[in-house]
């Protein structure tokens, strides 16, 4: 029985590390927001590496973190929904980061105009925040996560000619962006929480993503439950 399962494990382990590859050995991007296929929760939360704003690797274990891990993808700093979206969240994430959650956010620009590129308003009022901004210009995360998808064509032209900030960003790397995303990683690597959206103007609300995280915190792990709640 034991040899069974261990193999069974290892074959999906093994599925799971080809998972962002084509059968043609293209990166594995949704042709569209509507058509990308995110993790849900329950699932087990991929590894990924990110970039810091001086360009260092950040290396995200998910079967190794000391505390619960929030996750929140934005498609970058020129985007009016997201600078609005981080504007409304810091009203939630001081009790986010006091009740023990970490945030990360992952953003489509490249590492050194991850601050910068936001709107003024906004670096203002996310200053002195307890969180960190991670570039995921090279979607690793976000393929991983199933949230990248191919932009048109067109668009690319359309972003330079608007002289937007996307130099070595997701678009001109991969033509690509991520969908708006929060995720909630526990201690063992599990999602407990998965929002995703294909609509970019549409976010979680702030007050929502905070009772999303005390739900979270709130439930027992399995192995803490007594033998009468197990037979219930």
């Amino acid at each position: 029985m034991m040899p069974t399962i261990l193999f069974r494990k290892i074959t999906l382990i093994t599925l799971f590390s080809l998972i962002t590859y084509t059968a043609n050995g293209e990166l594995n991007i949704a042709p569209s927001a509507e058509e990308t296929n995110p993790l849900q929760a329950g699932a087990t939360a991929p590894d990924f590496t990110v970039y810091e704003v001086d360009g260092t690797a950040y290396e995200f274990k998910a079967g190794g973190l000391d505390r619960p891990t929030m996750i929140i993808t934005f498609r970058g700093g020129w985007c009016p929904y997201c600078n609005t979206h981080l504007q409304e969240l810091r009203n939630v994430l001081p009790e986010i980061t006091q009740s023990g959650v970490d945030v990360l956010f992952l953003s489509g620009d490249r590492p050194e105009i991850l601050y910068s590129n936001l709107k003024q308003e906004t670096q203002e009022s996310i200053a002195n925040l307890d969180y960190t901004i991670l570039s995921d210009a090279k979607l690793d995360a976000s393929i991983k996560f199933g949230l990248a998808f191919k932009m048109p064509d067109n668009t690319l032209e359309s972003f330079r000619s608007r002289n937007r900030e996307i130099d070595d960003s997701s678009i001109a790397i991969h033509n690509a962006l991520m969908i708006p995303a929060i995720y909630i990683v526990k201690t063992d690597g599990v999602i407990a929480y998965a929002y995703t959206n294909p609509d970019y103007k549409v976010r979680l609300p702030a007050e929502e993503v905070k009772a999303a995280v005390d739900k979270v915190l709130a439930e027992k792990p399995l192995f803490e439950l007594g033998p009468s709640s197990m037979d219930m």
